[in-house]
């Protein structure tokens, strides 16, 4: 009796991690995919670095950690309330957790197409946008709305079901209908999947972050990168710079002013087409 009773509670003990891991990969694996999103606004940034808001890597990492703060509290929330059990308060913090993580997420989806469109604008009103750049505006405008797309209806699932005293109609349609989780959750990030494979940015942009297009929006050259001349500490306190371009005087150089100092790409130009990170690599592992 009492080796069946062990048996027994090895086997729930075993079906309850296997659920919390299940119920914690099924809710952090959008916040990785927007981590893509981001990578990709980086490579952007450092290929027209002119137009760019801030150093481009600053502003990654800015989106990295704020993706991290959603990772975590969407992993350990779907955790709690996965091995909750009967247990209702464990049950109802998990979903607290969740549904802050996917609100705290709509928010940096909300800034992310926020500085996407600023880039958008800056490159239209400078006449830097040829079709490469206009390719990736469409897919980052795209994959940023899948994925909002998807915290809205979980943000609306987890207020509904996980918070609540009791389950109302709106609770009993999401929990008794899988077409809710197929429309909302599997269909967007299939579509994500597709289009960032369809579309990808390589195609499209550099590898290296040294290779900038040029003012004439037709030229691409290898320049120095991105240097901000001053400490770390002073670029956290002040990361756009605001004393330099007050001052009018930018702590970063603006090598892209001065076209001509820098050799061209020997790699094609991806602004008109001819661009290719293939040969890049060759180079590398020559």
């Amino acid at each position: 009796m009492l080796h069946r009773l062990s048996v027994s509670m090895g086997v729930s003990h075993a079906s309850a991690l296997l659920k919390s891991s299940s119920q914690a990969h099924t809710a952090s694996g959008p916040p990785i995919y927007a981590a893509a999103e981001y990578n990709i606004l980086g490579r952007w940034m450092h290929y027209v670095p002119m137009h760019a808001p801030l150093t481009p890597d600053r502003l990654l990492w800015v989106f990295i950690y704020m993706g991290t703060a959603v990772e975590t509290l969407t992993a350990a929330g779907a955790a709690r309330y996965a091995v909750a059990k009967g247990d209702l308060a464990l049950y109802r913090s998990g979903g607290l957790l969740v549904s802050i993580a996917l609100a705290l997420q709509g928010v940096v989806e909300c800034l992310f197409i926020a500085t996407v469109l600023l880039m958008y604008r800056r490159c239209a009103r400078a006449h830097t946008l040829p079709k490469n750049i206009q390719r990736v505006c469409l897919m980052l405008y795209g994959t940023s709305t899948l994925v909002t797309i998807r915290c809205v209806a979980r943000a609306v699932e987890a207020f509904s079901v996980y918070t609540v005293s009791s389950c109302d109609s709106l609770c009993l349609v999401l929990l008794e209908h899988e077409w809710y989780l197929y429309v909302f959750e599997a269909a967007p990030m299939l579509l994500y999947t597709v289009w960032l494979n369809f579309m990808h940015p390589g195609y499209y942009l550099p590898r290296d972050r040294k290779q900038f297009l040029d003012l004439d929006a037709k030229t691409e050259r290898i320049g120095p990168g991105w240097m901000d001349k001053r400490s770390k500490w002073t670029t956290f306190v002040d990361p756009f710079d605001v004393q330099g371009i007050r001052d009018g005087k930018p702590n970063h150089e603006q090598y892209w002013l001065e076209g001509e100092r820098w050799p061209m790409s020997d790699t094609g130009c991806f602004a008109q087409g001819t661009g290719s990170n293939v040969q890049h690599e060759q180079g590398r592992s020559e």
